[in-house]
């Protein structure tokens, strides 16, 4: 790439990367966003409905439904970890 000064100007992947994502317009930078936002979103609660069995919730009124939901993420939650750190150290972190 040649600047005004006829000089060499070396930019990076990212900077080219930086370049045409402001040549965008706002709106279809927010798609972008979005939907990005969506795809990393949407796997654990994907997981933890189908873990669920894909149905609603089995209790009523909002504290309930809460308290079922938290149950809900603290068992993805330490399946993430059990699958990431291990059985044995998982264990050894919780009785230290």
């Amino acid at each position: 790439m040649q600047s005004d000064k006829g000089q060499q100007i070396i930019a990076t992947v990212t900077q080219q990367t930086i370049r045409s994502h402001f040549d965008l317009t706002p709106a279809k930078r927010t798609t972008i966003y979005l939907r990005r936002r969506r795809e990393t979103v949407e796997h654990p609660f994907g997981t933890i409905k189908a873990r669920m069995g894909a149905t609603h919730f089995l209790m009523k009124t909002l504290p309930k439904v809460a308290s079922e939901m938290a149950l809900h993420v603290l068992a993805y939650n330490m399946t993430r970890a059990m699958n990431i750190v291990g059985i044995r150290p998982l264990i050894a972190a919780i009785r230290a």
